[in-house]
């Protein structure tokens, strides 16, 4: 194992880029070194990124002397010792080297793990030694790691922050992977739209940004920045194909459109791999992924009765489909908690046996009892969750509006056709759906939907009418965007219109080839429908309980927000503010600030803090008693003051 360098902390410059360019790895295409600053000897120590050692490990080992099992029984202490304790010796960071002409060129950024709590003051000492060390001609910046840290006044010290280097970065790899297949550049949606050479499987689309509605490709390049959440990035995810942001892509790779290629995505690198390559014979053999087909379930089309949400339970889906019985389960778990919900802290973390005595962190109780923190978690969340009241309509409704019809049942049997014959289907889709939209429900339908309404939604105001579809949520098909939701509903006339709107949101042509190459005929497609209460908030959005620029991290939460409106965030209407959260020693940052371009008050922070919490929580309990503890899930959510209104959680779907 080689010994790192170590630097006495004088006033002038040591480190040169030499120096800095030898001992640094790299991550998301830029190199770093961890640094060590002992404030009893004066030492600065540089961590050669070769050895691949924690902060901690190497103060412990290199530093102190201590054996790896030492540490090991004593981590989450010496953890505290260098990273809360106001009287510590150690000061820990990293330093980056980035070339970004928007910024001047090259310079160094200065950053603290973001669990970090050291003072202002002891921030400012740690600056001002590495500023001293490095060499003059290559500014140094410091990069605040977490909120505490970017609301600190430091005058004029040079400063840069997390979501303005994230938001320009030249290349942001959204999921990693590899891919050959053929390359097209569209320089707009319109070129997309019209070209006259469709989109095959084994396409990589390189386009400004990608539209909802693509079909299933083999790889993504946006050469314009996304939010990982966004429905195309949960497709990719889903569908386990490399996506990337390159900046110049459209540009670079112009004089590589409709060639053959190779592409990688790996985080390491500092841009998108594409090297061209002869067609590929295994072309001819389809997407490997097609031998394989979806699991959908046996659905229940006996059971043809309206419920109300807080009946279901998640044993539902094959009734109401996954959206509406996870529903009912969270109605369930905020009023009576979850014998399954501390899975996740509980979960043996070596060398931690568990993570429980930071969940009591977060839930402001001290010790580790299983049954204390239980009733601490579901206090918080009476107090601070609510899901809006509402009712489910089950696949047997649907089933009988469309047996109903003659004309629909008609063409659902041409639609079949054309799909067994490989025909077209665009007109017969488009036919199908306005059937199921305009034809009036029997008399018997319609009163059963309006009794229920009248019953369990009385005073409720506007309603959002959602679909709960059978062929969603699925591992292997998120179906993410491809059915339809209407908010703003308020008549019961509307109500009806709507729920028929998202009926025939599962015959759009769109939704139809994307199941039918997943293996999910039309025939085992049904469609549920929730009717909710919607409610309003100052902030709302998407979260997953993971980190999707970094599987490794079980730590964070990544949050995706807008002000007033989920649909701005689930649409793409604008770029949201992202947030990420450490559900373990607790911090936060700012990843992008998105169209608004200003950040949330100290208030909202804490809220969606303890909303990140929450999440970790409702993962453990989806887990079960045996499920994956570590399984991420996707919530949708409202944020207004210390309310959080839960509106959606499923699992959120990543390839193996």
């Amino acid at each position: 194992m080689s010994t790192a360098p170590t630097i006495p902390a004088l006033p002038h410059a040591h480190l040169t880029l030499a120096d800095f360019e030898g001992l640094a790895t790299t991550v998301a295409g830029y190199p770093y070194v961890k640094l060590v600053l002992d404030q009893e000897t004066s030492i600065v120590h540089l961590i050669d990124g070769a050895d691949r050692l924690l902060h901690v490990q190497y103060v412990a080992e290199r530093v102190l002397g201590m054996t790896r099992a030492e540490l090991a029984r004593n981590l989450d202490a010496f953890n505290d010792s260098v990273y809360r304790a106001e009287d510590r010796r150690f000061l820990l960071g990293t330093l980056a080297l980035h070339n970004r002409p928007e910024y001047g060129g090259l310079f160094f950024s200065l950053e603290t793990v973001e669990v970090d709590t050291m003072s202002a003051d002891l921030l400012r000492r740690f600056y001002d030694t590495v500023r001293a060390l490095v060499v003059d001609s290559v500014p140094v910046l410091l990069k605040p790691a977490n909120h505490l840290q970017e609301s600190f006044d430091f005058g004029d010290l040079p400063r840069i922050l997390a979501h303005e280097l994230y938001s320009t970065a030249p290349y942001v790899p959204l999921n990693p992977g590899t891919t050959t297949g053929r390359l097209r550049v569209f320089g707009s949606e319109e070129a997309y739209r019209a070209t006259t050479d469709p989109v095959r499987w084994y396409d990589v689309l390189v386009m400004d940004r990608m539209p909802d509605d693509i079909p299933r490709v083999s790889g993504l390049i946006n050469s314009r920045h996304t939010t990982p959440l966004s429905h195309t990035n949960v497709l990719a995810a889903g569908w386990g194909i490399p996506n990337a942001i390159q900046i110049d892509a459209l540009t670079s790779l112009a004089a590589l459109d409709g060639t053959w290629v190779a592409v990688t995505v790996d985080a390491a690198a500092a841009e998108v791999s594409v090297d061209e390559i002869s067609r590929p014979d295994s072309i001819d053999a389809g997407p490997a992924w097609a031998i394989t087909q979806v699991d959908i379930g046996k659905p229940d089309l006996a059971a043809a009765q309206i419920l109300p949400l807080e009946e279901l339970r998640s044993t539902d889906a094959h009734r109401f489909g996954t959206k509406a019985a996870n529903l009912g389960e969270l109605t369930a778990v905020l009023r009576d908690g979850s014998p399954y919900w501390l899975g996740f802290y509980a979960a043996p973390r070596p060398p931690r046996p568990h993570l429980l005595e930071y969940l009591a962190r977060h839930l402001e109780t001290t010790g580790a009892d299983p049954g204390e923190l239980s009733q601490a978690a579901l206090r918080m969340v009476k107090q601070h969750v609510v899901v809006p009241r509402g009712i489910a309509l089950p696949f047997a409704l649907q089933q009988q509006f469309l047996e109903s019809s003659p004309a629909i049942q008609q063409t659902i049997g041409k639609l079949k056709m054309a799909l067994a014959l490989g025909g077209e289907i665009d007109g017969l889709c488009a036919e199908l759906g306005a059937l199921i939209r305009d034809t009036p429900l029997p008399a018997d339908l319609r009163t059963l939907i309006e009794d229920a309404v009248l019953r369990h939604l009385t005073g409720a105001g506007r309603v959002v009418v959602r679909s709960s579809s059978n062929a969603e949520d699925l591992i292997g098909f998120s179906a993410a965007g491809i059915y339809e939701s209407i908010p703003e509903v308020e008549s019961i006339e509307d109500v009806v219109h709507a729920i028929q709107r998202v009926w025939a949101s599962l015959v759009t042509t769109r939704g139809v080839l994307l199941r039918d190459e997943a293996g999910i005929g039309l025939s085992d497609c049904f469609m549920g429908v929730v009717i909710q209460q919607q409610l309003d908030g100052a902030l709302g959005g998407v979260m997953v309980t993971t980190n999707p620029l970094d599987r490794a991290d079980f730590r964070s939460v990544l949050l995706n927000l807008a002000r007033n409106s989920v649909d701005d965030v689930v649409s793409g209407a604008g770029d949201p503010l992202q947030h990420l959260y450490n559900t373990m020693e607790g911090g936060s940052r700012t990843v992008a600030l998105g169209t608004d371009g200003v950040d949330v008050d100290d208030q909202a922070k804490a809220t969606l803090g303890r909303l990140a919490l929450i999440g970790r929580l409702l993962q453990a309990h989806f887990a079960g008693a045996d499920g994956p503890v570590d399984a991420p899930v996707d919530v949708e959510w409202l944020v207004d003051g210390d309310r959080i209104v839960l509106l959606q959680c499923r699992p959120y779907q990543l390839a193996a």
